[in-house]
């Protein structure tokens, strides 16, 4: 497992294994309570185990202190036609409540940044809560730009399932 030294004493961050899908899932439990949206979350570990490490529909990078778990980071590829090439996309960056503050999650976006560049991606992108002001502010300091001109839609559930139909 390849360990990548910070600037932060005692701090390295390392991609995940199939080992760490319970840590993965504390931390999304972690995230989604954060956004007050806990009872939104309906993965399981299986699920987890099966699209991170059997399908890798994405990755994790995982955040430590010491070697105890901090903080984490989940993304995967998508592409830009107009740009010619793959993109990051980050789900999720979280760090525990009592390790903000420390920079770890800097620390954590910059890796994502350096696994980007390393990867010839175009972009690293994410979305980001209206109301989450300390997140917002802290990307902007990162050097994020809000798309203020793109509206997301999604299309799920019953809806997803219907609009599947409509290809028979």
């Amino acid at each position: 497992m390849e360990i990548h030294k910070t600037n932060i004493e005692g701090f390295e961050i390392r991609f995940a294994t199939k080992k760490d899908v319970p840590l993965i899932f504390e931390f999304i439990k972690g995230l989604a309570e954060y956004e007050k949206m806990l009872d939104e979350v309906v993965a399981t570990e299986e699920g987890l185990a099966e699209s991170l490490f059997d399908k890798k529909q994405a990755e994790v990078i995982i955040g430590e202190v010491q070697g105890k778990p901090v903080g984490f980071a989940l993304f995967f590829h998508n592409y830009s036609t107009f740009l010619g090439k793959a993109n990051l996309y980050l789900e999720d960056l979280f760090v525990k409540p009592e390790y903000r503050g420390k920079g770890y999650g800097k620390t954590l976006l910059s890796f994502l940044g350096k696994i980007a560049v390393d990867r010839e991606c175009g972009r690293l992108d994410w979305w980001c809560l209206d109301w989450n002001t300390t997140s917002i502010d802290f990307y902007k300091e990162m050097g994020a730009v809000p798309m203020d001109e793109w509206t997301v839609y999604r299309v799920e559930g019953e809806k997803l399932k219907r609009l599947a139909e409509m290809c028979d």
